[in-house]
């Protein structure tokens, strides 16, 4: 969620860099922005403003700030509004802090606080950290020392970065639970929320584990325990051609080159499972014998939930594997009941979602071997499971998950193909034929691009104007009905929602009539005749029936449908990556018609680090 970014140097203005950092963590989603520095007289300076980081370079631009040493953050509002009252940085004259996470016990701090007589100018949990550094700071610590006390007080998840005053020399960072990593650079010191902000300033990487904080100064990084012991964390080299691309290359939105970058992701995750000229998969090497678990517990949210849910299709069908999938942020508080002999599955794009995290680490007390697909090969779901399937999504502005999503089924298509040969389910000659397939999404996906036109005008001529909408799916593609519906509430803000096809009788159907586009994804497979008799019950009704599938199937239609999305007759087992592009199209056509912001719609953010 919100994006931190510090950094140290003995000679430049750190604000343009800090500027360029906040742009980088702009994907995270975010409503408001600001930064601190020490001036050449060592006090605190402060821009801050609510909305988009431009607000915040104006500020900039006409109050102009300096500094050698200096913290930023963008902030996605938990506690209070969205003002320039609550952005970080908070501050008091000895210390700002820009803060990450949910402080817990923040309420119970403050009426300490105020009964010792502090007062606050903000709503937000955050400005406690501020308040008790400061007051320990007054007390006589040092700042190591108080940094040490206030994490002692802070329950919750959370990263912090420190800046005081008069110590042009230090920043301080900790980390429980939200992701803070730091940078060593050329003549700077650097930390920030992930690898893309702290990457192009940094010659090597290191992660903070929980309960770490970092002292940082212009010579090297002192990371310690909670106890205050030093130690060494792994640290990564940086590429010296690190860099983020910030261009939309000619599109409108990073959110529309995202879906047009999807055959290449497609083919860049499959790659790496290729092994010889027949094209068998062979998997990342792991702790376990994956194909031996009893069961598979798989656990996600959002767009990699219905990830999940496909895959879930895929394993049980192929591999004969029981599946269970659940909800991250339900995961716990069901209490499941583990097979010892199972293995947990946990998909991320960013590998740091919060509620997913917390399912990691109920399962490992529970010593359930752990297995992540992420897209971040140095994120904190890759680096505490035992073994991990990356993904070759690359960054993902767009708030909306489009290309990490397609690059997750195809990892699940994958695992279940290789799961189901291994386990003698498949033979040799399925396998390379189910491979051959999947190597064949990419030509297709292109395909569906180029009807780009069609979509576009079913979205402004059906859905745009709707106030609600309704997915059917049937089987595999049951969960791109969730999907598509997801996106386009995500986007467009348009109320939708996502069925199994059989469930529309049970209820959904008293919604149905003349204003309601009804989207009907339909591939020419077994259970095509079933999904008809749905599509007839929706028309019966008066429904706008929107036809998703195949010329096949098109011309066994009796009526013809409102509008109709031809897509390329593939085999059953490929449909939920061809289905996936297009329902990501409506929803970004509708939202371009209705003027919502597509790359980062209200209220959302990218990686959601709390709870």
């Amino acid at each position: 969620m919100c994006g931190i970014i510090g950094i140290l140097t003995k000679n430049d203005d750190v604000v343009p860099q800090i500027m360029n950092g906040l742009k980088l963590l702009e994907y995270r989603g975010y409503d408001s922005a600001g930064l601190a520095v020490l001036d050449e007289d060592g006090q605190l300076e402060r821009r801050r403003a609510s909305g988009k980081i431009s607000a915040l370079a104006e500020k900039i631009s006409a109050d102009p700030v300096s500094g050698k040493v200096g913290i930023g953050h963008t902030r996605w509002a938990t506690h209070g509004p969205a003002t320039e009252m609550n952005a970080h940085p908070l501050a008091t004259s000895k210390v700002a802090v820009v803060h990450n996470g949910i402080i817990e016990n923040f309420q119970e701090i403050k009426q300490d606080l105020l009964a010792q007589g502090c007062e606050f100018e903000s709503q937000t949990d955050s400005e406690v950290a501020a308040k008790l550094m400061h007051k320990y700071l007054h007390e006589g610590m040092s700042p190591e020392e108080a940094t040490m006390a206030v994490l002692g007080r802070l329950e919750g998840a959370f990263s912090l970065a420190f800046l005081f005053a008069d110590r042009p020399d230090l920043l301080i960072g900790a980390r429980r639970g939200s992701p803070l990593a730091v940078g060593w650079g050329k003549e700077l010191m650097c930390l920030g929320s992930d690898a893309l902000a702290v990457g192009p300033l940094s010659a090597k990487i290191a992660y903070l584990d929980d309960d770490d904080w970092v002292v940082l100064t212009n010579e090297d990084a002192i990371i310690r325990t909670s106890s205050g012991k030093a130690v060494r964390r792994a640290s990564t080299p940086v590429d010296p051609n690190f860099q983020v691309n910030l261009g939309k290359s000619g599109y409108r939105h990073f959110m529309l080159k995202e879906m047009h970058e999807q055959p290449q992701v497609v083919g860049d995750t499959l790659s790496t499972l290729l092994e010889g000229k027949e094209g068998r998969l062979r998997l990342p090497e792991l702790p376990f014998e994956l194909e031996k678990a009893s069961r598979l517990n798989i656990v996600s949210c959002g767009t990699s939930y219905y990830a999940s849910l496909v895959g879930k299709y895929w394993i049980e069908n192929l591999a004969q594997m029981p599946v269970d999938t659940d909800l991250a942020s339900e995961f716990r508080y069901r209490r499941p009941v583990l097979d010892p002999n199972g293995i947990s599955l946990f998909i991320s794009q960013s590998g740091e979602t919060a509620d997913t995290l917390a399912a990691l680490r109920h399962c490992k007390s529970r010593n359930q071997r752990l297995l992540s697909l992420v897209n971040v090969k140095d994120s904190s779901l890759a680096r505490e499971a035992d073994g991990t399937l990356l993904t070759m999504a690359g960054p993902e502005f767009g708030v909306a998950s489009t290309k990490a999503f397609t690059a997750q089924l195809t990892m699940l298509a994958a695992l279940a193909v290789t799961l189901g040969a291994k386990r003698g389910l498949i033979s040799e000659p399925e396998q390379f034929r189910l491979v051959r397939l999947l190597m064949e999404i990419p030509a297709h996906m292109a395909e569906i691009l180029t009807k780009a036109p069609v979509i576009e005008a079913i979205s402004k001529n059906v859905i745009a104007p709707a106030r609600d909408v309704l997915y059917l799916g049937r089987g595999q593609n049951y969960p791109l009905a969730l999907e598509g519906a997801l996106k386009l509430k995500e986007l467009s803000y348009i109320h939708a929602e996502g069925y199994a096809a059989g469930e529309i009788k049970h209820g959904p159907i008293a919604l149905v009539d003349e204003t309601v586009p009804v989207v009907v994804l339909a591939p020419s497979d077994s259970l095509f005749p079933k999904i008809m008799s749905n599509l007839e019950v929706v028309r019966a009704r008066g429904g706008q029936v929107i036809f998703m599938g195949d010329n096949r199937g098109y011309e066994r239609l009796t009526d013809e449908p409102t509008a109709k999305i031809i897509l390329s007759q593939v085999d059953p087992f490929v449909t939920p990556l061809i289905f996936a592009l297009p329902v990501q199209l409506l929803a970004y056509y509708a939202a371009v018609f209705k003027g919502t912001d597509v790359d980062q719609p209200r209220n959302l953010a990218k990686s959601v680090t709390v709870e």
